[in-house]
């Protein structure tokens, strides 16, 4: 909620605020999910993939966020795999253009009695550097801006380590089954969440990919509802959570978490879903990616960005984890248009 009587805040504070329904000066520009793109990448020598493997170059690639694009947020996980790599998963790391992925043809479970969470799963490299950049923006930008972190859901990592087809059809023969799984898979999201704290983390993102075009908001309520409230009980900081797609079917749902907030997307118009959450969690949203940030001019994206200050979203960014190729320019659009906005207001 802004407030013109509040005090100038830094971004870390409007952050923490508005993540907790409290007061800020502004509204806070968030990325819960990656802007990293090929153009900073060249601006700050960090290409993909080595900077979603080594530490320095990890910080140096998502301070960009904040140095370049003006956020309020740091967040250095660009991938939805650093835990899935360090659970057994073959990974294809792929050129500087281009995600890393899982390769989900090569499932490492096929039942919920194979799952296991290594001894060395926060020491395993692809999660130990996330700990270790999140400690080096922690010492350089902690005072300034709030670093976020992320730890994948149960749901994506069914998908990742059983693979897409598989986990779906595991969750229509066996319910049974599957709750077993999620509540085993769920130990990692804990204990990378946790980790992530200890690192210094203010907030994490927690992506789970019970997307609309997937899982019906019923399947959201009896498969998670209940596990994303015992994460809000476990992981002591501030939780983003993370589905794609069309899911104004189970945001009533997602309100009743606890979680600090929703990241959702452009396929929900701003007024409704805002209309449903009913400021009962904040949420985080929803620049459109494919088409505004990416193919569209910077006017296009501040349009899109006043469609949500005015529907009241208290926390503004990108959908998800933005196209390589967005432009620089596109994308400080956003902070651009958060400042007119206000700037018109007074």
């Amino acid at each position: 909620m802004q407030n013109q009587t509040v005090k100038s805040m830094t971004g870390r504070e409007r952050v923490l605020a508005a993540l907790n329904n409290e007061p800020t000066d502004r509204t806070p520009i968030c990325n819960p999910t990656s802007v990293a793109t090929v153009e900073l990448m060249d601006l700050v020598d960090a290409p993909f993939p080595q900077a979603n493997r080594e530490p320095e170059l990890m910080a140096r690639l998502a301070a960009t966020g904040y140095t370049e694009l003006g956020f309020d947020t740091i967040m250095p996980v660009f991938t939805i795999i650093q835990e899935s790599s360090a659970l057994g998963c073959k990974i294809q790391w792929e050129q500087k253009d281009n995600w890393p992925t899982v390769m989900m043809r090569e499932p490492i479970w096929e039942d919920a009695d194979d799952i296991a969470i290594p001894d060395d799963f926060l020491t395993h490299p692809d999660t130990k550097c996330v700990l270790d950049a999140i400690k080096i923006l922690k010492k350089e930008y902690g005072d300034d801006v709030a670093v976020i972190g992320k730890t994948m859901g149960p749901w994506s990592l069914g998908y990742h380590c059983f693979g897409v087809e598989p986990f779906l059809l595991l969750s229509l023969d066996d319910p049974g089954r599957t709750k077993l799984a999620l509540d085993r898979m769920k130990e990692a999201t804990v204990q990378f969440g946790v980790a992530q704290i200890e690192a210094g983390a203010d907030a994490l993102t927690l992506p789970d990919h019970a997307t609309g075009d997937l899982v019906s908001g019923e399947y959201y309520q009896r498969y998670l509802r209940d596990l994303h409230i015992e994460f809000v009980e476990r992981i002591p900081i501030p939780l983003i959570l993370h589905i794609c797609g069309r899911t104004v079917d189970r945001m009533e749902y997602i309100a009743q978490t606890g979680m600090s907030a929703f990241h959702f997307d452009s396929k929900n118009e701003p007024q409704e879903s805002m209309d449903i959450i009913q400021e009962r969690i904040a949420l985080v949203g929803n620049i459109n990616n494919p088409e505004t940030l990416f193919s569209k001019e910077p006017e296009d994206v501040k349009a899109e960005v006043v469609k949500n200050l005015d529907a009241g979203v208290p926390l503004i960014g990108p959908e998800c984890a933005i196209p390589l190729q967005t432009t620089i320019e596109n994308l400080q659009a956003i902070p651009e248009a958060v400042q007119e906005w206000h700037k018109a207001q007074t």
